[in-house]
């Protein structure tokens, strides 16, 4: 991908250092969320929001702040009179990191030497998604410094909760929908500035913005025995079981379909394709089963994006060595397609494993996203935003594969975006959740810029 400097905003432009400044100070503390409340530090959440008004004054002058659901945060920018709020979304909780295999520590906020644009921060959080919120406070700190103010209200949403499924962006969808606020825009994180080649044929970088993001499922496979000494085992213990139900599950793939999101994705390709693509992509009315079969086997990114998807993540059996397991378990993450439901992607499992004797548990599930529209004034402002600072990029729908808090807000909104505004390749999406998160101090600069072009817009 291009790393060239934003038209708009020069390389060393004045005040970066101070920006960047303010980020690291940010990404050092450690709001790791845990899944048991009782296992976070709450005192780092409290730190951090703590931290912000100090670093963004103006920012905090000018716009209300309420906790909500302890931790959560929103922030209203009163506009000067318009009917089309505007949410800008992040969260500030970051999944855990041991200091094992980072090449730099985790909440250190190490800074490569050398010229800051060209310079890589690193650090747990850079792009999931303090990086989001810290563009997001940048961008609205220089326009009320500037003394712009947005025809129509603008409200920041930044849960603490996002990487455990928690409560606070939905808690706060329902203290909006309690004022009756139906925003005209919601972003959350999500797509990015992506790499050409991402999609075989098409030679442009894309800028992916989902318009839908898939439902998400936590299944139990649980089967129980007698148990015993592992010196007398029956012909199919507990574990030999569960093992034979997840290989059929493995083998069982889900059926491909273009959904609407996906299908508009592919229309939204076909002028930059070439080759044999080209055709199948401008008339994907009548080759949308050959463009699911396609995209199925290109690589592991689009073949979620046109099937339900069932990863097998923990495993549970004998407490001993040589205790036959009473009970075996398999936990199985299920991203449900668009299009499809929970209850079908159950029948499905159900019907690959084929035994009555392997219990299907339901611990949690919800249903995918409504599919927001890549037409409309919303989604135009977007698109424009996102072209004043990459002129060459082609901005796409597309479907999210990951879950994030925006989902809540899809019951007050009907234009709810998933885009975060920075180019991000193969090795740097890899990161997520992942060792060695980084992201290049220029991207990031550039995505307060496409955040200020936005809210300039609103």
């Amino acid at each position: 991908m291009s790393t060239a400097p934003s038209p708009l905003r020069p390389a060393a432009a004045e005040g970066d250092a101070a920006r960047v400044e303010r980020f690291r100070a940010l990404l050092r503390v450690p709001t790791v969320s845990h899944a048991e409340p009782e296992d976070t530090d709450w005192a780092a959440f409290e730190g951090f929001t703590a931290l912000l008004p100090r670093l963004y004054p103006r920012l905090h002058a000018a716009l209300s702040r309420e906790v909500v659901a302890g931790h959560s945060l929103l922030y209203r920018w009163p506009g000067r009179g318009g009917d089309r709020p505007t949410v800008l979304m992040a969260h500030y909780d970051v999944v855990p990191a041991s200091d094992d295999g980072w090449r730099h520590p985790p909440f250190a906020a190490s800074l490569d030497a050398g010229p800051l644009a060209d310079a890589v921060l690193h650090g747990r959080g850079t792009i999931d998604d303090k990086g989001a919120l810290a563009a997001v406070l940048e961008a609205v700190e220089d326009l009320v410094t500037e003394g712009f103010t947005p025809e129509s209200d603008v409200y920041l949403s930044f849960g603490a909760d996002e990487e455990v499924a928690g409560t606070g962006a939905a808690e706060i969808v329902a203290l909006l929908d309690s004022r009756r606020v139906r925003p005209a825009l919601v972003l959350d994180e999500g797509g990015a500035v992506v790499e050409p080649g991402v999609v075989r044929g098409v030679d442009r970088p894309l800028a992916v913005v989902g318009v839908t993001e898939k439902g998400i499922t936590t299944l139990q496979l649980v089967v129980d025995e007698q148990g015993g000494h592992a010196s007398t085992p029956p012909r199919l213990p507990a574990t030999a079981r569960l093992a034979r139900a997840i290989t059929r599950l493995t083998r069982s793939p889900f059926p491909a379909r273009l959904n609407p999101a996906a299908a508009a994705f592919v229309r939204t390709l076909a002028d930059a394709a070439t080759g044999p693509q080209r055709l199948l992509f401008r008339h994907v009315r009548w080759t949308a089963p050959v463009v699911a079969r396609l995209f199925a086997a290109l690589s592991d990114e689009t073949r979620a994006m046109v099937r339900t998807t069932a990863a097998v993540t923990e495993l549970r059996g004998s407490a001993g060595a040589n205790v036959l397991a009473e009970r075996a378990t398999a936990s199985v993450n299920v991203r449900v397609a668009v299009g499809s439901s929970v209850a079908e992607a159950i029948r499905h499992i159900r019907r690959a494993i084929r035994d009555p004797g392997v219990r299907i548990e339901v611990l949690h599930a919800s249903e995918p996203s409504p599919v927001s529209p890549s037409t409309g004034p919303a989604w135009e402002d977007l698109r424009a935003a996102v072209l004043a600072v990459h002129p060459d990029v082609l901005v796409t729908p597309y479907t999210m594969l990951a879950a994030s808090d925006s989902r809540h807000f899809s019951s007050i909104s009907s234009a709810v975006y998933r885009f975060s505004p920075f180019e991000i390749d193969a090795a740097g999406r890899a990161t997520l959740h992942a060792r060695n998160e980084s992201i290049r101090v220029r991207t990031w600069l550039d995505g307060i810029e496409i955040y200020r072009q936005l809210l300039r817009r609103r």
